[in-house]
């Protein structure tokens, strides 16, 4: 089935996100960058959005670039210079290779995932393999499935949690902040039966998750934002498989989940926005809570230089949800730790 218009609907959100509380638009760190992104999305289409620069700057998480500490200009360069002076050097010219291109990092996730994941369990994830929609410029290949950063940083953390299960299957899964959609791409191959998959998020990245869900999964498995109107309650049980609304219709969502997702994007959030997102968590009595955040916090903002006003903590997470008790932590093997002692730190909780 045919899409609508991407670009319309992207037109339709973002003119309603205007008029939203402020606590539903975009913060300090993302409020210059939601604008830009939507403009490249017109001016470019969102056939190729996981090769759009800016795209990648905030929600198209690569190994390679400046998320290693060197950026693929100084990749380049360095690469070119050291096979100038060892042009014999075909074994070193190779490991230059895998390191700049993120590979030797992809596959250390991967190995963690290998190591940890038990497929004989519900969900299932060593069967995963990444769409190529977006036409990405970093993906990897093994065993003839495809991952990004993306798709293993929520394999890694997913098989984390199977590890406290203990059985259980969750069915129902909520996110907010979703970055293009892939935990549902991960949860439509998982085996778990009448699953769905929610995810919550500002304009123009939700309209990006739409997007692409739609061209992985299907039109008529993806409920889109604007099939509701502003007053109408949304039943979670009457929702297709997934669902990719926008951050105000929260609100709206009536029922219960079983898990609650958050990959990175309550870290680039003001503390009383993460607290609201919380409280509407905690009103829908999802019975896992599942996080990876930077436990210093995320940068603060500066003359020049993108950031927060006020950091979020791990601890404050944890005093945001008093229905709620921590259950595991984890940063080795599961999350990671970066080249400049910054800790992007796994969180378990469990309601009470």
């Amino acid at each position: 089935m045919k899409q609508d218009n991407p670009i319309h609907l992207l037109a339709l959100a973002m003119a309603e996100l205007k008029q939203q509380k402020t606590i539903y638009q975009p913060t300090a760190f993302w409020a210059a960058a939601s604008e830009v992104i939507a403009q490249d999305l017109v001016r470019e289409g969102l056939e190729e959005f996981r090769r759009l620069p800016k795209a990648m700057s905030y929600f198209v998480p690569l190994y390679s670039g400046s998320a290693s500490g060197i950026s693929h200009e100084q990749a380049k360069s360095m690469t070119a210079q050291f096979k100038n002076d060892y042009p014999h050097a075909l074994k070193a010219h190779q490991a230059l290779d895998h390191f700049f291109s993120g590979k030797q990092a992809a596959l250390a996730d991967y190995r963690v995932l290998l190591a940890s994941e038990n497929n004989e369990t519900l969900p299932k994830l060593n069967g995963f393999s990444e769409s190529q929609q977006g036409k990405p410029i970093e993906q990897f290949e093994w065993n003839g499935q495809y991952f990004s950063r993306s798709s293993l940083n929520y394999l890694t953390g997913l098989s984390f949690l199977k590890q406290h299960l203990a059985g259980e299957v969750p069915t129902t899964v909520l996110e907010i902040g979703g970055g293009f959609g892939t935990l549902g791409e991960i949860w439509s191959q998982a085996g778990v039966e009448n699953w769905k998959y929610i995810d919550i998020d500002i304009p123009p990245t939700q309209c990006v998750a739409d997007f692409y869900l739609k061209s992985v999964l299907g039109e008529d498995q993806v409920t889109g934002f604007n099939e509701f109107a502003a007053s109408q309650s949304i039943h979670i049980d009457q929702l297709k498989p997934a669902s990719v609304l926008c951050s105000w219709q929260i609100e709206q969502l009536v029922g219960e989940v079983d898990l609650f997702v958050n990959f990175i994007s309550f870290q680039e959030m003001e503390p009383d926005v993460v607290q609201n997102y919380l409280h509407h968590v905690d009103r829908l009595k999802s019975r896992w809570i599942l996080m990876r955040n930077m436990r210093e916090g995320k940068q603060i903002q500066k003359e020049g230089h993108v950031g927060v006003k006020t950091p979020i903590q791990t601890n404050d997470y944890i005093q945001m949800l008093p229905n709620y008790r921590l259950v595991a932590s984890n940063l080795h093997p599961f999350g990671y730790e970066t080249v400049d002692g910054f800790h992007s730190e796994l969180l378990l909780l469990k309601r009470i």
